[in-house]
């Protein structure tokens, strides 16, 4: 699909969108001042569940961070256990050789 394509099909949904919204608002069996009070309550109670959905989404984060810090440093742990112990074999090795 071509650039140009998308960029209509994105538009049309768009315009599409707020077309609907507007006929929805327009036909609606309730008086305009109730519609407007619901459409409020409704962005409130959305808005309300995003934060919910952020805040959860913080924490996942941070327990994700603290868990992959805490395997790596786990890892790098060993890593440098393991370069100390060959350091003492070369050492011992070398004292080996370098005896008469």
């Amino acid at each position: 699909m071509s650039n140009r394509k998308i960029e209509y099909f994105i538009i049309g949904l768009l315009v599409g969108g707020v077309v609907g919204l507007l006929a929805g608002i327009l036909v609606a069996p309730d008086r305009g001042v109730n519609v407007r009070r619901r459409l409020a309550d409704e962005a409130a109670r959305f808005a309300g569940v995003a934060r919910h959905l952020a805040e959860r989404a913080d924490e996942v984060v941070e327990s994700l961070g603290a868990r992959i810090d805490h395997y790596l440093g786990k890892d790098e742990e060993v890593a440098w256990r393991k370069v100390h112990e060959i350091r003492q074999d070369v050492r011992r090795y070398s004292g080996t050789i370098m005896s008469p």
